[in-house]
């Protein structure tokens, strides 16, 4: 594993980082396009899969800080919240190994078209998600828990960015959940899907444990002052907030692309 002295000064740029990434992935997902970026740019020399590891070690804390938060005043729907946490965490683990093998840059095409189709949805419905409505029969939502948690959990460990936000989607457009309550629910199966990938990435001995607690430590205090500014701001908030980030992601992504 290559890696060089981390500076005072990288630590510091890598928690601000941190704080603004916690922040933003506990209202509606997308902390990865803040603190993977900037580990990569602040430690240009150091081996990519530890700046993984690393980051998923920061994101883990955050989103179970989140977590924790929501489940105190929001209702999680623990039984899908459950479900999918199970499926991605499997998902995940499945995706991190495949991305040894295969590298993650051949679906990065399916990933911009698929948000672009997700930014486009959530535009034009502009009531989508403000009020809960639930559209599916128990055993068909255990279903989409399940398979939704795989797939997002495989593309999770094998790609990463807009997670969160294609699970916000997920439980809001198909399930019918309002998007606080489905930001609520996504940091419990984020937070899985983080998991998995950080014990094959620990296992492997690609994480910079002292720089990824200090990460740490910062993603978690934004992770909780997103939690409580999306639980005060309420649906319509994070709903504008998500259509943001998802722009935001399709613009990377196109641009990484070309």
């Amino acid at each position: 594993m290559t890696v060089r002295r981390v500076s005072t000064t990288d630590v510091l740029l890598l928690c601000l980082a941190a704080f603004a990434a916690g922040g933003l992935d506990a209202v509606v997902g997308g902390g990865g396009l803040l603190q993977l970026p900037a580990l990569l740019l602040v430690l240009p020399h150091t081996a990519v899969v530890s700046l993984l590891g690393t980051n998923k070690l920061a994101s883990l804390v955050g989103t179970s800080s989140a977590a924790a938060t929501y489940s105190r005043r929001v209702d999680l729907h623990a039984p899908t919240a459950v479900r999918m946490a199970a499926a991605a965490f499997l998902g995940s683990g499945l995706g991190a190994f495949l991305a040894t093998v295969a590298g993650s840059a051949v679906l990065r095409p399916v990933v911009l078209v698929a948000l672009i189709a997700v930014w486009g949805y959530t535009l034009v419905r502009p009531g989508l998600g403000e009020t809960e409505a639930l559209r599916l029969t128990p055993r068909r939502q255990a279903g989409v828990a399940v398979a939704g948690g795989a797939l997002i959990g495989l593309y999770d460990g094998f790609v990463g960015p807009g997670t969160g936000s294609f699970l916000v989607f997920l439980l809001v457009g198909a399930v019918g959940l309002s998007f606080l309550h489905a930001s609520a629910t996504a940091k419990v199966v984020n937070a899985m899907t983080n998991l998995a990938a950080l014990l094959l990435f620990g296992f492997g001995g690609h994480v910079l444990w002292r720089l990824g607690a200090a990460m740490a430590v910062c993603n978690l205090v934004g992770a909780q002052l997103g939690a409580r500014l999306a639980i005060r701001r309420g649906s319509a908030w994070v709903r504008r907030v998500f259509l943001v980030v998802v722009g935001v992601l399709i613009l990377r992504l196109a641009w990484s692309l070309l």
